[in-house]
């Protein structure tokens, strides 16, 4: 888990839109299989990742809670 992603869910609103979460943190959150999540990245279906390095992908919290809320 990301050193700054509060370990209460259901408390995100502490964190800016724009802080970062790992793919971990994001299938808490978004509760599919990691193929599942690559698979609708590709097809459009998930938000896009922001390269952290070479191989660090991460996403933003705020697109992450827009999909939740979306499928909700």
């Amino acid at each position: 888990m990301s050193k700054n992603t509060p370990r209460n869910y259901n408390d995100l609103s502490s964190l800016p839109s724009s802080a970062i979460i790992r793919l971990p943190d994001v299938l808490r959150l978004f509760p599919v299989s990691k193929s599942r999540w690559w698979d609708g990245v590709r097809k459009g279906e998930y938000p896009k990742p922001v390269k952290l390095s070479v191989r660090s992908r991460g996403w933003r919290i705020g697109d992450i809670l827009a999909l939740t809320e979306q499928n909700d």
